[in-house]
Protein backbone atom coordinates (compact mmCIF):
# COMPACT_ATOMS: atom_id res chain seq x y z
CA UNK A 1 0.00 0.00 0.00
CA UNK A 2 1.52 3.65 -0.90
CA UNK A 3 1.81 6.23 1.65
CA UNK A 4 2.43 9.12 -1.14
CA UNK A 5 0.98 11.82 -0.57
CA UNK A 6 -2.68 12.43 -2.84
CA UNK A 7 -2.09 14.27 -5.68
CA UNK A 8 -3.59 18.01 -5.35
CA UNK A 9 -7.54 17.99 -4.57
CA UNK A 10 -9.64 20.55 -5.45
CA UNK A 11 -9.92 23.51 -2.87
CA UNK A 12 -12.66 23.33 -0.58
CA UNK A 13 -13.90 26.75 0.72
CA UNK A 14 -17.35 26.42 1.89
CA UNK A 15 -16.40 23.02 3.67
CA UNK A 16 -13.45 24.59 5.63
CA UNK A 17 -15.36 27.07 6.67
CA UNK A 18 -18.41 25.40 7.75
CA UNK A 19 -15.43 23.71 10.27
CA UNK A 20 -14.79 26.83 11.20
CA UNK A 21 -17.98 28.04 12.40
CA UNK A 22 -18.16 24.31 14.27
CA UNK A 23 -14.91 25.24 16.11
CA UNK A 24 -16.36 28.92 16.55
CA UNK A 25 -19.25 27.38 18.48
CA UNK A 26 -17.37 25.21 20.41
CA UNK A 27 -15.17 28.14 21.45
CA UNK A 28 -18.43 30.42 22.59
CA UNK A 29 -19.33 27.46 24.63
CA UNK A 30 -15.86 27.08 26.31
CA UNK A 31 -16.39 31.06 27.51
CA UNK A 32 -20.12 30.11 28.63
CA UNK A 33 -18.48 27.44 30.60
CA UNK A 34 -15.40 29.40 31.46
CA UNK A 35 -17.79 32.34 33.15
CA UNK A 36 -19.59 29.55 35.08
CA UNK A 37 -16.52 27.97 36.43
CA UNK A 38 -15.15 31.67 37.35
CA UNK A 39 -19.20 32.62 39.17
CA UNK A 40 -18.95 29.40 41.02
CA UNK A 41 -15.21 29.65 42.13
CA UNK A 42 -14.72 26.35 40.73
CA UNK A 43 -11.21 27.42 38.71
CA UNK A 44 -8.49 25.91 41.51
CA UNK A 45 -10.26 22.79 42.35
CA UNK A 46 -7.84 21.02 39.63
CA UNK A 47 -4.34 21.97 40.84
CA UNK A 48 -2.74 20.10 37.98
CA UNK A 49 -2.38 20.18 34.77
CA UNK A 50 -2.39 17.00 32.54
CA UNK A 51 -2.81 17.78 28.85
CA UNK A 52 -3.11 13.91 28.17
CA UNK A 53 -3.90 11.88 31.30
CA UNK A 54 -6.25 14.82 32.90
CA UNK A 55 -9.24 14.06 30.30
CA UNK A 56 -9.85 10.86 32.13
CA UNK A 57 -11.78 12.44 35.43
CA UNK A 58 -11.49 10.06 39.59
CA UNK A 59 -13.20 6.88 38.56
CA UNK A 60 -13.19 5.78 42.21
CA UNK A 61 -13.39 6.68 45.90
CA UNK A 62 -9.94 6.72 46.35
CA UNK A 63 -8.95 8.96 43.23
CA UNK A 64 -11.68 11.17 44.17
CA UNK A 65 -10.26 11.75 47.95
CA UNK A 66 -6.57 11.95 46.51
CA UNK A 67 -7.79 14.87 44.24
CA UNK A 68 -9.48 16.44 47.17
CA UNK A 69 -6.46 16.18 49.41
CA UNK A 70 -4.46 18.03 46.44
CA UNK A 71 -6.82 20.53 46.70
CA UNK A 72 -7.01 21.02 50.68
CA UNK A 73 -3.22 21.89 50.07
CA UNK A 74 -4.05 24.98 48.03
CA UNK A 75 -4.81 29.03 49.30
CA UNK A 76 -8.55 28.69 48.63
CA UNK A 77 -9.22 25.75 50.72
CA UNK A 78 -6.99 26.98 53.58
CA UNK A 79 -8.65 30.60 53.71
CA UNK A 80 -11.86 30.33 52.36
CA UNK A 81 -13.41 26.86 51.98
CA UNK A 82 -12.00 24.72 55.17
CA UNK A 83 -14.38 22.16 55.98
CA UNK A 84 -15.81 21.77 52.43
CA UNK A 85 -17.26 18.41 51.89
CA UNK A 86 -15.96 15.75 49.41
CA UNK A 87 -19.44 15.91 47.92
CA UNK A 88 -18.95 19.88 47.87
CA UNK A 89 -15.67 19.56 46.21
CA UNK A 90 -17.43 17.65 43.26
CA UNK A 91 -19.39 19.92 42.29
CA UNK A 92 -16.49 22.20 41.47
CA UNK A 93 -14.50 19.83 40.31
CA UNK A 94 -17.08 19.19 37.67
CA UNK A 95 -17.18 22.80 36.28
CA UNK A 96 -13.35 23.00 35.59
CA UNK A 97 -13.29 19.62 34.76
CA UNK A 98 -16.04 20.38 32.17
CA UNK A 99 -14.15 23.44 31.02
CA UNK A 100 -10.74 21.51 30.67
CA UNK A 101 -12.30 18.75 28.78
CA UNK A 102 -14.25 21.39 26.13
CA UNK A 103 -10.44 22.39 25.57
CA UNK A 104 -9.23 19.28 24.67
CA UNK A 105 -11.90 18.61 22.23
CA UNK A 106 -11.66 22.28 20.51
CA UNK A 107 -7.56 20.83 20.09
CA UNK A 108 -8.35 18.02 18.43
CA UNK A 109 -11.53 19.40 16.96
CA UNK A 110 -9.17 21.98 15.07
CA UNK A 111 -6.14 20.05 14.52
CA UNK A 112 -6.94 16.42 12.88
CA UNK A 113 -9.36 18.49 10.53
CA UNK A 114 -6.85 20.50 9.50
CA UNK A 115 -4.30 17.91 9.11
CA UNK A 116 -6.31 16.29 6.57
CA UNK A 117 -6.90 19.62 4.47
CA UNK A 118 -3.76 20.10 4.24
CA UNK A 119 -2.81 16.54 3.31
CA UNK A 120 -5.66 16.30 0.84
CA UNK A 121 -4.53 19.67 -0.55
CA UNK A 122 -7.95 21.45 -0.02
CA UNK A 123 -6.46 24.67 2.15
CA UNK A 124 -7.28 27.60 -0.77
CA UNK A 125 -3.71 29.21 -1.07
CA UNK A 126 -2.86 32.06 1.41
CA UNK A 127 -5.21 30.34 3.57
CA UNK A 128 -2.49 28.02 5.24
CA UNK A 129 -0.39 30.25 7.54
CA UNK A 130 -3.95 31.46 9.29
CA UNK A 131 -5.59 28.33 9.83
CA UNK A 132 -1.78 27.47 11.26
CA UNK A 133 -1.61 30.67 13.75
CA UNK A 134 -5.13 29.57 14.91
CA UNK A 135 -4.02 26.07 16.17
CA UNK A 136 -0.54 28.23 17.70
CA UNK A 137 -3.27 30.29 19.54
CA UNK A 138 -5.31 27.46 20.32
CA UNK A 139 -1.80 25.82 22.41
CA UNK A 140 -0.81 29.14 23.74
CA UNK A 141 -4.63 29.63 25.23
CA UNK A 142 -4.28 26.16 27.02
CA UNK A 143 -1.11 27.31 28.51
CA UNK A 144 -2.40 30.68 29.41
CA UNK A 145 -5.38 28.72 31.46
CA UNK A 146 -3.24 27.10 33.28
CA UNK A 147 -0.61 30.13 33.77
CA UNK A 148 -3.79 31.73 35.18
CA UNK A 149 -4.54 28.98 37.33
CA UNK A 150 -1.17 28.67 38.63
CA UNK A 151 -1.45 32.19 40.07
CA UNK A 152 -4.20 31.12 42.39
CA UNK A 153 -2.27 28.04 44.15
CA UNK A 154 0.34 29.26 45.77
CA UNK A 155 0.02 32.15 48.31
CA UNK A 156 -3.49 33.91 47.18
CA UNK A 157 -6.61 32.12 47.24
CA UNK A 158 -8.06 33.43 43.75
CA UNK A 159 -6.35 33.94 40.49
CA UNK A 160 -4.83 36.72 38.95
CA UNK A 161 -7.42 39.19 37.50
CA UNK A 162 -4.86 40.14 34.75
CA UNK A 163 -4.17 36.58 34.14
CA UNK A 164 -7.57 36.30 34.03
CA UNK A 165 -8.52 39.02 31.28
CA UNK A 166 -5.45 37.85 29.34
CA UNK A 167 -7.54 34.10 28.99
CA UNK A 168 -10.72 35.51 28.38
CA UNK A 169 -9.19 38.00 25.63
CA UNK A 170 -7.31 35.40 24.17
CA UNK A 171 -10.28 33.12 23.59
CA UNK A 172 -12.50 36.04 22.47
CA UNK A 173 -9.63 36.86 19.76
CA UNK A 174 -9.98 33.86 18.89
CA UNK A 175 -13.58 33.53 18.07
CA UNK A 176 -13.36 36.57 15.91
CA UNK A 177 -10.40 34.88 14.05
CA UNK A 178 -12.38 31.84 13.23
CA UNK A 179 -15.95 34.12 12.19
CA UNK A 180 -13.73 35.75 9.98
CA UNK A 181 -11.40 33.72 8.74
CA UNK A 182 -14.79 31.49 7.75
CA UNK A 183 -16.52 34.46 6.11
CA UNK A 184 -13.55 34.74 3.93
CA UNK A 185 -13.91 31.58 3.01
CA UNK A 186 -17.50 31.49 2.02
CA UNK A 187 -16.39 34.57 -0.15
CA UNK A 188 -14.20 32.45 -2.04
CA UNK A 189 -16.28 29.89 -2.53
CA UNK A 190 -18.69 32.73 -4.03
CA UNK A 191 -15.87 34.19 -6.24
CA UNK A 192 -12.73 32.29 -7.06
CA UNK A 193 -11.23 35.60 -7.48
CA UNK A 194 -12.25 36.84 -4.32
CA UNK A 195 -9.70 38.33 -1.85
CA UNK A 196 -9.49 38.45 1.84
CA UNK A 197 -11.23 41.48 3.30
CA UNK A 198 -9.64 44.32 4.68
CA UNK A 199 -9.46 45.53 8.03
CA UNK A 200 -11.08 49.27 8.06
CA UNK A 201 -10.30 52.17 10.30
CA UNK A 202 -13.78 51.60 11.99
CA UNK A 203 -13.72 48.38 12.59
CA UNK A 204 -10.15 48.71 14.24
CA UNK A 205 -10.94 51.36 16.57
CA UNK A 206 -14.51 49.21 17.21
CA UNK A 207 -12.42 45.98 18.01
CA UNK A 208 -10.18 48.26 19.97
CA UNK A 209 -13.13 49.84 22.53
CA UNK A 210 -14.79 46.98 22.76
CA UNK A 211 -11.72 44.59 23.68
CA UNK A 212 -10.72 47.86 26.47
CA UNK A 213 -14.46 47.08 27.57
CA UNK A 214 -14.14 43.52 27.88
CA UNK A 215 -10.48 43.35 29.51
CA UNK A 216 -12.41 45.70 32.05
CA UNK A 217 -15.34 43.42 32.58
CA UNK A 218 -12.72 40.76 33.14
CA UNK A 219 -11.06 42.82 36.02
CA UNK A 220 -14.34 43.17 37.21
CA UNK A 221 -14.81 39.98 37.75
CA UNK A 222 -11.43 38.84 39.14
CA UNK A 223 -11.97 41.49 41.94
CA UNK A 224 -15.03 40.14 42.70
CA UNK A 225 -15.80 44.59 41.89
CA UNK A 226 -19.53 43.62 40.68
CA UNK A 227 -20.44 42.73 44.34
CA UNK A 228 -19.62 46.35 45.70
CA UNK A 229 -22.29 47.96 44.70
CA UNK A 230 -25.83 46.67 43.73
CA UNK A 231 -27.16 49.65 41.94
CA UNK A 232 -27.20 51.31 39.10
CA UNK A 233 -26.66 54.39 37.80
CA UNK A 234 -24.90 55.14 41.14
CA UNK A 235 -22.71 53.84 43.38
CA UNK A 236 -23.65 54.50 47.26
CA UNK A 237 -26.14 57.01 46.14
CA UNK A 238 -23.42 58.91 44.15
CA UNK A 239 -22.08 59.19 40.93
CA UNK A 240 -18.33 58.25 42.40
CA UNK A 241 -18.65 56.52 45.94
CA UNK A 242 -17.50 58.99 48.96
CA UNK A 243 -14.17 57.50 50.62
CA UNK A 244 -12.42 55.15 48.21
CA UNK A 245 -8.80 54.74 49.10
CA UNK A 246 -6.53 55.03 46.27
CA UNK A 247 -3.56 53.23 45.00
CA UNK A 248 -0.46 55.26 44.04
CA UNK A 249 0.52 55.52 41.11
CA UNK A 250 -2.79 56.67 39.99
CA UNK A 251 -2.76 54.39 37.16
CA UNK A 252 -2.65 51.60 39.16
CA UNK A 253 -6.35 52.29 40.13
CA UNK A 254 -7.62 51.75 36.88
CA UNK A 255 -6.45 47.65 37.04
CA UNK A 256 -6.41 46.98 41.09
CA UNK A 257 -8.71 49.48 42.49
CA UNK A 258 -12.45 47.38 42.66
CA UNK A 259 -14.14 50.08 42.68
CA UNK A 260 -12.69 52.62 40.09
CA UNK A 261 -12.80 49.29 38.09
CA UNK A 262 -16.26 48.89 37.94
CA UNK A 263 -17.13 52.70 37.92
CA UNK A 264 -15.20 52.62 34.89
CA UNK A 265 -16.15 49.75 33.43
CA UNK A 266 -20.15 50.81 33.85
CA UNK A 267 -19.52 54.42 31.51
CA UNK A 268 -16.79 53.21 29.63
CA UNK A 269 -19.61 50.78 27.72
CA UNK A 270 -20.77 53.94 26.50
CA UNK A 271 -17.80 55.09 24.56
CA UNK A 272 -17.70 51.38 23.65
CA UNK A 273 -21.39 51.58 22.25
CA UNK A 274 -20.91 54.82 20.56
CA UNK A 275 -18.23 53.42 18.50
CA UNK A 276 -19.70 49.93 17.80
CA UNK A 277 -22.85 51.73 16.55
CA UNK A 278 -20.73 54.15 14.24
CA UNK A 279 -19.27 50.67 12.69
CA UNK A 280 -22.97 49.33 12.18
CA UNK A 281 -23.81 52.91 10.69
CA UNK A 282 -20.57 52.53 8.01
CA UNK A 283 -22.06 48.67 7.38
CA UNK A 284 -25.07 49.56 6.71
CA UNK A 285 -24.19 52.71 3.98
CA UNK A 286 -22.00 50.07 2.45
CA UNK A 287 -24.71 48.00 2.13
CA UNK A 288 -24.67 45.42 4.77
CA UNK A 289 -27.56 44.46 6.12
CA UNK A 290 -27.67 41.33 8.50
CA UNK A 291 -24.45 41.89 10.63
CA UNK A 292 -25.80 45.35 11.27
CA UNK A 293 -29.22 44.38 12.86
CA UNK A 294 -27.33 41.54 14.75
CA UNK A 295 -24.57 43.86 16.49
CA UNK A 296 -27.21 46.66 17.23
CA UNK A 297 -29.52 43.73 19.07
CA UNK A 298 -26.15 42.05 21.07
CA UNK A 299 -24.68 45.54 22.23
CA UNK A 300 -28.40 46.48 23.83
CA UNK A 301 -28.70 42.92 25.20
CA UNK A 302 -25.37 43.48 26.59
CA UNK A 303 -26.08 46.47 28.25
CA UNK A 304 -29.09 45.61 29.43
CA UNK A 305 -27.81 42.27 30.97
CA UNK A 306 -25.04 44.46 32.70
CA UNK A 307 -27.33 46.68 34.41
CA UNK A 308 -28.98 43.47 35.37
CA UNK A 309 -26.08 41.82 36.42
CA UNK A 310 -25.33 44.73 39.21
CA UNK A 311 -29.11 44.77 40.23
CA UNK A 312 -29.24 41.32 41.25
CA UNK A 313 -26.06 41.51 43.37
CA UNK A 314 -24.59 39.47 40.50
CA UNK A 315 -26.91 36.45 39.98
CA UNK A 316 -25.45 33.91 38.15
CA UNK A 317 -27.86 33.28 35.09
CA UNK A 318 -27.70 36.78 34.36
CA UNK A 319 -23.93 37.49 34.70
CA UNK A 320 -23.39 33.96 32.80
CA UNK A 321 -25.87 35.35 30.03
CA UNK A 322 -23.82 38.33 30.31
CA UNK A 323 -20.45 36.95 29.38
CA UNK A 324 -22.16 34.86 26.88
CA UNK A 325 -24.03 37.95 25.05
CA UNK A 326 -20.26 39.88 24.90
CA UNK A 327 -19.11 36.84 23.05
CA UNK A 328 -21.89 37.10 20.45
CA UNK A 329 -21.15 40.60 20.43
CA UNK A 330 -17.65 40.40 19.39
CA UNK A 331 -18.78 37.46 16.84
CA UNK A 332 -21.52 40.15 15.45
CA UNK A 333 -18.31 42.89 15.79
CA UNK A 334 -16.38 40.24 13.60
CA UNK A 335 -18.90 39.57 11.26
CA UNK A 336 -20.16 42.97 10.88
CA UNK A 337 -16.59 44.25 10.42
CA UNK A 338 -15.67 41.71 7.63
CA UNK A 339 -18.68 42.43 5.58
CA UNK A 340 -17.86 45.67 6.04
CA UNK A 341 -14.02 45.24 4.76
CA UNK A 342 -15.59 43.54 1.34
CA UNK A 343 -18.13 45.82 0.62
CA UNK A 344 -15.19 48.40 0.30
CA UNK A 345 -12.71 46.33 -1.26
CA UNK A 346 -15.48 45.37 -4.26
Amino acid sequence: MSLSRPIAARPQPARIARWLLLVAFMVFAMVVVGGITRLTESGLSMVRWEPISGIVPPLNAAQWHAEFDAYKATPEYLKINRGMSLDEFKGIFFWEYLHRVIGRLIGIVFALPLAWFAWKRMIPRGYGPRLILLLALGGLQGAIGWWMVASGLIDRPDVSHIRLAVHLLTALLILAALVWTALDLFDLQRNPDARPARLTGIAALAFLVLFVQLMLGAFTAGLDAGYAFAEWPTMGGRLFPEGVAFLKPLWVNLVDNPIVVQFVHRWFAWVAAAILLSLAWAAHKAGVKGPVHAIATFLILQIGLGIATLLTGVDIHVAVAHQAVGALLVASTAWTAQRLGKARRA
